[in-house]
């Protein structure tokens, strides 16, 4: 007879850079499993990335076992905004700015517009901020090569209403079956137990002073700061809208 099906389970997972989003790679570079077979719970099912990082970006990517959920939130039609942060190489204002939020078209392939916030120059460096709608190849990084700046960090903080939060590289921390429901509908048949974080040690978390300053904010009602879903009740700054982040001096992690 054949077994009932697993229900979906969702996984938030902090690429590191360096890694591909494959499940194997013929040249021998490491891939985004080699992390996740320390990082994953003993009883976690096979999972598929939802969407893609490229090899260079760090930040949150969204694993599930479903195969049907996996497509559906791939979906431009999904309406889920993607949110990076970037750094750049150069100096950009809002004049230089102004063709990425209206829109680009770069060798005959249209971008459509991102929403883009300077939020603070570092030297012969600037963090920006940058929502999107779409996850077309290396597209931000596209993007600022188009207006005269160079992205050499690019990190993912978050995928529709779920956010990386204090997340370091290479951890991964399981979606609650509750929030499944809230947020994606799902009808689950079993409850599933709220796992607890876990990482792999072969992955260590530097801090440096180049790191991307966090946003603070409240997370749900009754919930820690920073999680996955932080932002949700009591939204974090948001400076793609105009919010002003808190800023703290030290920090950790930034694609696409």
């Amino acid at each position: 007879p054949v077994g009932k099906p697993q229900p979906a389970r969702i996984f938030c997972f902090h690429k590191p850079a360096g890694l591909l989003t494959a499940e194997r790679d013929f040249s021998g570079r490491g891939t985004i499993y080699d992390a996740l077979v320390n990082a994953l719970p003993k009883d976690a099912p096979r999972v598929m990335p939802i969407g893609r990082l490229d090899i260079n970006t760090e930040g949150l990517l969204l694993m599930t076992n479903d195969g049907e959920l996996k497509r559906k939130l791939e979906l431009p039609s999904t309406g889920w905004t993607r949110k990076y942060r970037v750094r750049v190489n150069g100096k950009p204002h809002d004049e230089m700015m102004a063709p990425v939020r209206k829109g680009l078209t770069i060798d005959g392939e249209r971008f459509q517009p991102m929403s883009v916030s300077i939020d603070r120059q570092q030297g012969a460096n600037a963090w920006l901020t940058v929502a999107l709608k779409e996850g077309k190849n290396r597209e931000i990084r596209r993007a600022m090569e188009a207006v005269g700046l160079s992205v050499n960090r690019l990190m993912r903080i978050s995928y529709g209403p779920f956010q990386l939060g204090t997340l370091a590289p290479g951890e991964v921390e399981e979606l609650r079956p509750r929030v499944l429901r809230d947020q994606l509908g799902l009808d689950l048949d079993r409850k599933m137990p709220l796992r607890k974080r876990a990482g792999g040690p072969d992955i260590p978390s530097k801090k440096t002073s180049d790191d991307p300053r966090p946003f603070t904010g409240r997370g749900k009602a009754g919930g820690k700061l920073g999680g996955p879903l932080a932002g949700r009740a009591g939204a974090k700054a948001d400076p793609a809208a105009g919010q002003k982040p808190t800023e703290k001096r030290s920090e950790r992690p930034g694609g696409k």
